[in-house]
Formats: C-alpha cells, sequence, structure tokens
C-alpha cells in the first residue's frame, strides 16, 4: 500500500514522502492516526502544490533573514552589571537580557533565537551568535562591564 505521510514518522520518511508500507500497519496506524492519506492520483497533485508553496516561502524567509543580518553589521550592546572580586558578576547576562537590548534598539529577535549556552557571569567582550534562519547566522557583540557605583553615603 502506498501513502503520502502527512508527518514525519521515525523509521519511516519525512513530511510529504510517498512511501510503501505494509497493507495492516496503513490502514491500523497511519490512516486512523491521521499521520498519512492514501496516495491517490488527487492526494498527489495536492502535495505537489504543498511543496512548490513551501520552497517558495523557505526562500523568502531566507532572503528576510539575510536583510536582517546585514543590518547587525556593527551591532554592539552594552551592558552593566555590579560584579565582585575577580570580575565574577552578581547576575548575568542572559539571552532575555540581550533580546530586550536589541528591541531597545529597534531590533525585533526571539530570545530562542540567540544562541548562548550559558548566561556571561563575568565581564568583558563576548560575540554571541544570532541563528536568523536554519542557513543564516550573524554575530553581535556583547560587552558586560562594571556598574559604576554612584551610591551616596551618609
Amino acid at each position: 500500500m502506498e501513502v503520502i505521510l502527512k508527518e514525519d514518522v521515525a523509521k519511516l520518511g519525512a513530511r510529504g514522502e510517498v512511501v510503501s508500507v505494509a497493507e495492516g500497519y496503513g490502514r491500523n496506524y497511519l490512516l486512523p492516526k491521521k499521520l498519512a492519506v492514501e496516495a491517490t492520483k488527487a492526494n498527489k497533485a495536492v502535495i505537489e502544490q504543498m511543496k512548490a508553496s513551501s520552497v517558495r516561502k523557505v526562500a523568502k524567509e531566507k532572503g528576510d533573514a539575510e536583510l536582517l543580518a546585514k543590518q547587525f553589521a556593527g551591532v554592539s550592546l552594552q551592558f552593566a552589571r555590579k560584579a565582585g572580586e575577580h570580575d565574577a558578576l552578581f547576575g548575568s547576562v542572559t539571552s532575555a537580557d540581550i533580546a530586550h537590548e536589541l528591541e531597545a534598539k529597534g531590533f525585533t529577535v526571539d530570545r530562542r533565537k540567540i544562541e548562548l549556552d550559558q548566561p556571561l557571569k563575568s565581564l568583558g567582550e563576548f560575540s554571541v551568535a544570532l541563528k536568523l534562519h536554519k542557513e543564516v547566522t550573524v554575530q553581535i557583540q556583547v560587552v558586560v562591564a562594571k556598574q559604576d557605583n554612584e551610591e551616596p553615603t551618609a
């Protein structure tokens, strides 16, 4: 039996693929769980249209991401944080902090697109990657400096 997968199925195939499966597996598992549809001529035509639409959408998203990457050229973010001995921060600079600072500069970037393995917990300059698209990544500079203590003493 030939079916067109509507979702990725482990050890079988990816979404949109036409695969050959056993009759029982197709009728009793894939079709009732809506993981696949029968591979008729009409369904194949619909899948081809969906694939073409998906290719156009991905190309547009990639183009938009490349334009946005050009705008990030030379962008540097400054953070002033309290630090103790050995330049260790009392807090940290997280991806949410970076996203908030980018928003203040006029860039809207989801914090999940900021590739920061661990929050920044020391003073210094860091290069942080922004993954704007699966094929477009840009680096921005993040500078963490010691906050001036301007508290009046009594």
